[in-house]
């Protein structure tokens, strides 16, 4: 089953693409308590219901242990968490069937998970002197016309669809509480002809990927842009299956290698960037590296430090729940005639 995140802890702070992703889904079941751990359950519950469905699992970037929703394309129909559901056409109040006897204050969750955006705005200005090094050794020329053959070359004799295509943007991973995660190989897992970008910042993997996901969009193919879990405004990862075709950003902190036939390595150092440019800059590289590092690792600890204190949350809100009411609420929601 496909999972992915349309949520995630960003330099820019809290992103949501949940919308594009809920393209012709017609019910949409918005699940209101303030334990995110039971939302999670009975989102699995319901997802085991459905399971002989092509389900959609949206993970959550509060961590591993937690799930903003699913979506279940044939049946036109998503259970999503209230708390990132931006449009809904039916709402399940769980607060009925499972009171709040208090509702835990939220204050220090807020004001570390805002330090943790705030250290990786930090990093991402860092990261950006980074860029520089290596934008200033391009060849952009050549960049273009690199770009325009591999288009060419994916296009090639197939047909192009006289529709209007959609986009789903989403992101791969995120950083969360457990650190920085990512469901790389489930999404390729699938798909036959996977590309494997590598390159340094500002070697313009993003830019590449995004003329190849226009391209594609303009031949008329339905296209999964995946953002970057870091700096929301760049690309990692364009999938479109009706191609049988991926290319992602395969560098740290998301670095993977071919291992099957269809599967290939473009680096974008060695095609774009002048010969030697990690030598005569080293020292200025390795400093700046490491600075946008250490920002990143802050971020996280605020992160880790704000999950903390979730899990005493989410202890007090389940403590009298058992998984019996869990799975009777499910049959009670289901029974409505989703």
């Amino acid at each position: 089953m496909p999972m992915y995140y349309v949520t995630g802890n960003t330099a820019e702070g809290f992103v949501n693409h949940l919308d594009t992703n809920l393209h012709h889904i017609n019910q949409i079941i918005a699940l209101q308590h303030p334990s995110a751990q039971l939302k999670t359950a009975m989102i699995k519950h319901i997802a085991d219901r459905y399971k002989v469905n092509n389900i959609e699992i949206l993970e959550s970037s509060f961590g591993k242990d937690y799930c903003d929703g699913i979506i279940i394309r044939e049946k036109a129909l998503a259970f999503i968490d209230k708390r990132i559901a931006t449009t809904f056409t039916d709402k399940v109040n769980l607060t009925e069937t499972f009171p709040v006897k208090e509702e835990r204050d939220s204050k220090d969750i807020d004001r570390l998970t805002q330090r943790a955006y705030d250290s990786f705005a930090e990093g991402l200005k860092i990261h950006d002197d980074l860029e520089d090094i290596y934008i200033n050794q391009m060849d952009f020329d050549h960049a273009d016309a690199f770009s325009q053959k591999f288009i060419d070359d994916l296009l090639n004799n197939v047909p192009e669809k006289n529709r209007n295509a959609h986009t789903y943007t989403r992101l791969f991973g995120t950083n969360t509480a457990d650190g920085v995660v990512n469901v790389v190989p489930q999404l390729i897992d699938p798909i036959k002809h996977v590309y494997y970008i590598k390159g340094r910042a500002g070697t313009g993997k993003s830019t590449f990927m995004k003329k190849i996901a226009a391209a594609c969009t303009n031949h008329g193919f339905d296209v999964e842009l995946y953002y970057c879990s870091f700096d929301p405004k760049s690309i990692d990862m364009v999938l479109v299956r009706e191609l049988d075709f991926c290319i992602f950003d395969s560098t740290d902190p998301h670095e993977f290698f071919p291992e099957r036939d269809g599967e290939m390595t473009v680096d974008l150092y060695d095609e774009f960037v002048a010969a030697g440019t990690d030598e005569r800059f080293a020292t200025e590289i390795n400093q700046t590296h490491a600075r946008y590092k250490s920002y990143m690792k802050q971020g996280i600890h605020y992160l880790k430090k704000a999950g903390n204190i979730r899990l005493t949350h989410e202890k007090h809100y389940m403590k009298d729940i058992s998984e019996e009411q869990i799975k009777q609420e499910v049959e009670n929601i289901l029974q409505h005639g989703f």
